[in-house]
């Protein structure tokens, strides 16, 4: 059951008793128990509040006779070393000391309390022994929390020894006591309750505008405010003046009466109301809570926080965060040293997107008021799917590694939870160690370059060190990764400097197919991404797999050149992990071998095929720069980009693999540049016909921007800024998409065919004389000017052609479609570089060549689009042209039935009766890239709804399909923008010796 909004607490015509237990861990549970007590007492009713917890807490928010605290500990929570890290074992003993053992006396006390105080209602957030003494007193019990400590401490026992299971028993078996639980949002499971009742966040309410705080603080408002929030435990610490960029100002909670803090740090006094500074803040740099996260989601404050250690709700509310983009982490290390300026500057930048409820202190009242006299909030029925549910996720989060977490399951995470806190995206299900970024900086040091914050980096420098522990003790990976990994930790010489180049796939929003035809196109970078670690070495030095030994050695050569390639992930694409070849092979005589030599020679065995996406890059900067490689070369390949999918894997392995060697050979080329050299590799190597655009993007795009490009060749003409109230999201079809596939050439076929028709027609148009006789009207040929049929029949591009000319002059001209044979004869060739006409097949030519000419109108007109006025309207025009591209494609021949599904899916869900009264949510769909499959395009309001109605589409699709669509959401930086790294591996003492 979810209760989302209520009209507030009406006063009950029975005055009520409540007796409101809260847990002695931290000032959150405290904090978000006032919002409730708050509403409770202003119905007229009194509450007894017993805490640990300062009075000041309740009494600033609440000055009523109908308040009564009590300052009694029953339980103590989790006991930390430190700000970040949980003491498990002491926890527990402490457990033990503070509840265990005194338990008897405990329920004694608090059953006769409870008749004394005559209390209608127990509550408890979320102290185990009150449900207990509740109902040991005849009371009615509720429990109002987002945890409950039979979880937290599950993980504890599994640390401390099985010596400890009766606490976790006991706890659990005291909440079973409970009637039902109010479960707020960013909850673990807990299946010891019988029954759940879901309510929006508990936040406190704003006493102060942005504004009047900033003015109290003398601030001004186009000063950068970050607020320091670790619960009051920072005073150990030393805070730098270096530790901001310049220009900003930091607030610091909790700090102790006698430290000093640099100029740019502001000292705020014990008993600051924290909310109204959170808000009046530009982001939050903190450690997550209950508290700090509801906070940061309510008033859009970007939170920067740092992971503690051993605390179990973390993954939950960091999911929350994660999914509302509110978040952003820094690693301990770089908190401790002072290096927070790149992670500050990051947070600025997010656009968190929370538009849920924020009364639940409000609904959570109204609750407690109708069970107190005596009505059945809950549902007649004991949940008993929902809490075997959360039996197996809390086994399942049992088995976590130390330090390491386990993702939270996609059905877990699904079943229950309204707010939809993951996307269902299995490369958004990655989950990484609590210390990732400071075991990188352990691993390797980091001679140059950035990681950005980048996780998948981070994961990928960490499997780079693995590989040196691998080859050190020979010791065994997993069965389904053994050869692969084996064959990596043989690759690279770890006394030696390594490059990494890293490159995004894209997500085609507007242009598609008709970047061959010069089209404006916009493209968004995608958050998955491809990495490549490449190594030169001088051949005599170079790490040699057993076989290329054996190979040079028949050859009767010394040491010579050669290139050695792994690619993780070839058991999912059914190819060879390794290739490798003699550098020389390279070489014809003095030059290059050709690019028809080359597409042949990775042609010769099928499941190595795929390697001319790599090693061609090293031919196309011979061939086309004359550079020559003296050194062997050692090049591993992890890529994250979906094969198949339409999202430009392709691309994204081409231009990591040339960043990283060009880095590694100490070449200075620009990223379009690049772009281009990576086009070639796929023409003419691999011989895909694509255009630039996926090159292009990979190389020069930008997290969060659309790249604007004119494909003639490949002029940048800009980066556009996606609205904040926009929102694109990818879904794969599980049709697999490729541009190498007769469909995409057959089109780009046509296309070219009916480009050098038009110029045909134009030129006979000038030449032939004005008679009747030929059918041209001398008026017509007034209208269509000399000028412009002159610049018609020179056509270098189609999308050069004007839609309205095209109507005018050259639509009905074009045949349907017509064979190569016919074509060939009478027009000799269609000059197009990379494909080649079958004279024995038709083609399709005026959809094919009408599509780019009208799809470079619509892409001008969606770039213009986004940059106007925020409005129904533009949403709609927006989607609009999504839909006539969409449609345009299968005009061409290059639908599918999947594509086509999920954009029925996307219509049904944008007119919807719920859509079309309220602010809509999905606004247009279309196929993406090269067609024929692949991945959806949609746009839609960057709303929680929308994102709930992605997976409900996602859900929709697997149920008529049985296949569950990959979701990409989200965006990272181009190849230039992330640069390279260049590291050094550092040696361990056993390296040392």
């Amino acid at each position: 059951m979810r209760i989302q909004e209520s009209d507030g607490v009406s006063a009950s015509r029975k005055h009520l008793v409540f007796a409101y237990y809260v847990t002695g861990h931290g000032f959150g549970h405290a904090t978000r128990v006032v919002e409730v007590v708050r509403h409770l007492i202003a119905a007229g009713h009194d509450v007894h509040v017993v805490t640990g917890a300062p009075d000041f807490v309740f009494t600033s928010e609440i000055d009523s006779p109908r308040l009564f605290i009590r300052k009694v500990l029953l339980d103590c929570g989790a006991v930390q070393a430190d700000a970040l890290t949980v003491d498990r074992l002491a926890s527990l003993e402490k457990y033990v000391e503070t509840a265990v053992v005194p338990r008897t006396s405990i329920l004694e006390a608090e059953i006769n309390w409870l008749n004394s105080i005559k209390a209608d209602l127990v509550v408890s957030d979320v102290v185990s022994v009150a449900c207990r003494a509740a109902a040991d007193a005849g009371i009615r019990s509720v429990c109002v929390t987002n945890f409950s400590w039979d979880f937290i401490y599950a993980e504890y026992v599994m640390a401390a020894g099985n010596h400890h299971r009766s606490i976790v028993w006991q706890i659990a078996e005291d909440y079973s006591h409970c009637e039902f639980l109010i479960r707020l949002p960013g909850y673990c499971p807990m299946p010891a309750f019988r029954d759940v009742i879901d309510i929006p966040l508990v936040v406190r309410r704003l006493h102060k505008s942005r504004n009047e705080v900033r003015k109290e603080l003398s601030i001004g408002d186009d000063v950068k405010l970050v607020i320091l929030n670790f619960g009051g435990q920072p005073s150990g610490w030393k805070l730098k003046e270096e530790c901001l960029p310049l220009g900003w100002l930091c607030l610091v909670c909790g700090a102790s009466d006698t430290q000093e803090l640099p100029p740019n740090f502001i000292k705020l006094a014990k008993d600051a109301y924290t909310p109204d500074l959170i808000a009046a803040s530009d982001c939050m740099l903190g450690k997550i809570g209950y508290g700090t996260v509801s906070e940061a989601l309510a008033y859009k404050t970007p939170f920067v926080f740092v992971r503690r250690d051993y605390f179990n709700e973390e993954p939950f509310l960091r999911n929350m965060l994660e999914y509302y983009q509110c978040g952003v982490e820094m690693i301990r290390r770089d908190l401790l040293m002072g290096h927070w300026k790149p992670y500050l500057e990051r947070a600025v930048s997010l656009r968190p997107c929370y538009e849920g409820g924020i009364n639940g202190g409000e609904v959570a009242g109204h609750i407690l008021q109708e069970t107190a006299i005596g009505r059945n909030c809950a549902s007649d029925k004991f949940s008993g799917a929902r809490r075997l549910r959360d039996a197996i996720v809390l086994g399942y989060q049992l088995q976590r590694a130390p330090g390491r977490d386990l993702s939270i399951p996609e059905w877990y995470a699904n079943a229950e939870n309204e707010l939809g806190l993951c996307t269902g995206s299995p490369t958004d299900q990655t989950s990484e160690s609590n210390s990732l970024m400071s075991s990188c900086t352990e691993d390797f040091e980091i001679l140059h370059g950035d990681l950005q914050g980048l996780s998948d980096t981070m994961s990928f420098l960490k499997s780079l060190a693995e590989l040196d522990s691998i080859y050190d003790s020979g010791k065994n990976t997993e069965k389904r990764h053994m050869r692969e990994r084996k064959a990596a930790a043989g690759l690279f010489n770890w006394e030696e400097e390594i490059f990494v180049a890293r490159a995004p796939g894209r997500l085609d929003v507007m242009g598609g197919i008709a970047d061959y035809s010069g089209s404006l196109v916009l493209q968004m970078p995608i958050r998955e991404a491809c990495h490549v670690a490449v190594q030169r070495n001088h051949p005599s030095k170079h790490r040699l797999w057993k076989h290329a030994q054996a190979r040079q050695q028949t050859k009767g050569q010394g040491s010579t050149p050669v290139l050695q390639i792994v690619s993780y992930g070839s058991e999912l694409s059914n190819r060879g992990p390794t290739f490798d070849m003699d550098l020389s092979d390279f070489m014809d005589g003095d030059k290059p071998i050709s690019y028809e030599k080359a597409k042949k020679y990775f042609a010769q065995d099928p499941s190595q095929k795929w390697a001319a996406y790599v090693a061609g890059t090293i031919l196309v900067l011979m061939t086309e720069l004359g550079v020559r490689f003296n050194d062997s070369i050692s090049m591993l390949v992890s890529s994250a980009v979906p094969e198949g999918k339409g999202v430009s894997s392709s691309a994204s392995v081409e231009v990591a693999s040339m960043f990283a060697a060009v880095a590694a050979h100490g070449l200075s080329i620009d990223p379009r540049e690049i772009a281009l050299l990576c086009q070639k590799v796929e023409n003419h190597i691999v011989g895909a016909p694509c255009g630039v655009m996926d090159q292009m993007t990979s190389a020069c795009g930008e997290a969060n921007k659309l790249l604007a490009m004119i494909c003639q060749p490949a002029e940048v003409v800009g980066l556009v800024e996606i609205p904040n109230h926009i929102r694109f999201w990818g879904i794969d079809s599980g049709i697999r998409h490729s541009v190498g596939g007769a469909d995409y050439g057959s089109v780009r076929i046509g296309a070219f065919m009916g480009r050098k028709m038009i110029k045909s027609t134009a030129s006979l148009i000038l030449s032939s004389s004005l008679s009747s006789a030929n059918g041209i009207i001398p008026d017509e040929l007034e209208d269509n000017s000399v000028e412009l049929l002159e610049a018609e029949a020179s056509l270098d591009c189609l999308c050069n052609l004007s839609p309205h000319r095209y109507e005018a002059v050259y639509a009905k001209m074009l045949p349907d479609s017509m064979l190569g044979e016919a074509f060939l004869e009478k027009y000799v060739d269609h000059n197009d570089p990379v494909t080649v006409i079958d004279s024995k097949r038709s083609y399709g030519v005026r959809a094919s060549a009408r599509h780019p000419i009208y799809e470079n109108f619509r892409v001008k007109a969606f770039k213009a689009l986004l940059t106007s006025a925020s409005s129904e309207e533009q949403l709609t025009a927006l989607g609009e042209l999504l839909y006539q591209c969409h449609y345009s494609y299968s005009a061409c021949g290059l639908g599918s039935d999947g594509t086509d599904r999920l954009v029925r899916l996307v219509q049904e869900m944008q007119h919807t009766r719920s859509s079309r009264s309220e602010d809509g949510t999905f606004y247009g769909a279309k196929i993406t890239g090269g067609g024929s499959g692949g991945t959806v395009c949609v746009i839609g309001r960057n709303c929680l709804r929308s994102s709930q109605q992605i997976l409900e589409i996602q859900q929709r699709y697997k149920g008529a399909t049985g296949y569950l669509p990959l979701i990409f959401e989200g965006s990272s930086p181009g190849a230039g923008k992330f640069g390279h790294l260049r590291i050094c591996r550092r040696m361990s003492l056993n390296q040392v010796k």
